[in-house]
């Protein structure tokens, strides 16, 4: 088969994906918000069968206090969305929000995030991912990586190469140039637009530093930068202190405009 043949659906499927990113970023997009939620919804769903959930009600309350105030700084149509928070019976210092309006927090997260500006950094992190809409953006990069694997092992097939090492290496390949540092475009990414909508619900920006600080010292550390899904921490501590200072006027306004949320826990 010639391989041009796979190449140019594929690369019509690419330019037909095209999007950009809150930050002004292009994106790839091959699936739809409405498939994203369907998915975030069928996710959060089976945690709930599964009995993940914690009957925690004053951690939820706490939580949920953290994310209205963070949902209502949100674009549309996020901000008009109906957002669900559950807490998850887990120790480890984690959460996350799905397309949909769905949130979990773990419940070893509060041992880490002690106040509500800590919580404010993680929870506007993790609904940055949704905004920028990073979980299409990951399932598209994975169909495009499919795509030219699949298109590889043809090639080679027709060369009298062994298809499957050529897979293997071009799956490599692909994890490594393509996925992986996405990933840490999007976590870098999430950072920028956590801190801007912590600080416009009236939540210090200053705290992300000290949060990721703390979620540093929680990891086992060692993994190479090139292989990690994350901004290395001593860059991801400088620019999120340099942001935090050009941040703060806009947090002082906001608390002078009435954005003052007092969660606790």
């Amino acid at each position: 088969m010639n391989p041009r043949m796979l190449i140019a659906p594929a690369l019509a499927a690419l330019l037909a994906g095209c999007a950009t990113s809150p930050t002004g970023r292009s994106q790839l997009m091959m699936v739809s918000d409405a498939q994203m939620s369907q998915m975030g919804l069928a996710s959060f769903n089976d945690m709930r069968k599964q009995g993940k959930f914690a009957n925690a009600p004053k951690e939820r309350a706490y939580a949920t206090c953290v994310a209205q105030a963070l949902v209502a700084v949100l674009p549309p149509p996020w901000n008009t969305q109906q957002w669900e928070v559950q807490i998850i019976d887990d120790k480890t210092a984690n959460a996350f929000a799905l397309p949909g309006g769905r949130i979990g927090v773990n419940q070893g997260m509060f041992k880490v995030a002690t106040n509500q500006d800590q919580l404010a950094v993680v929870l506007g992190h993790e609904l940055s991912h949704v905004v920028a809409r990073h979980g299409a953006e990951r399932v598209s990069d994975n169909m495009a990586a499919q795509a030219a694997v699949a298109a590889g092992s043809i090639y080679a097939g027709t060369r009298g190469s062994d298809a499957g090492n050529v897979a293997a290496l071009l799956g490599a390949g692909a994890t490594v140039g393509i996925l992986l540092p996405f990933s840490r475009t999007q976590e870098s990414e999430a950072d920028t637009l956590g801190q801007r909508y912590m600080a416009k619900a009236g939540f210090d920006p200053r705290a992300a530093v000290t949060l990721w600080d703390k979620m540093e010292k929680q990891g086992s550390g060692g993994t190479p930068p090139f292989l990690s899904t994350h901004p290395a921490p001593n860059k991801r501590a400088q620019v999120l202190g340099q942001q935090a200072q050009q941040l703060l006027p806009v947090y002082q306004q906001a608390r002078a405009s009435g954005h003052s949320p007092n969660c606790r826990l």
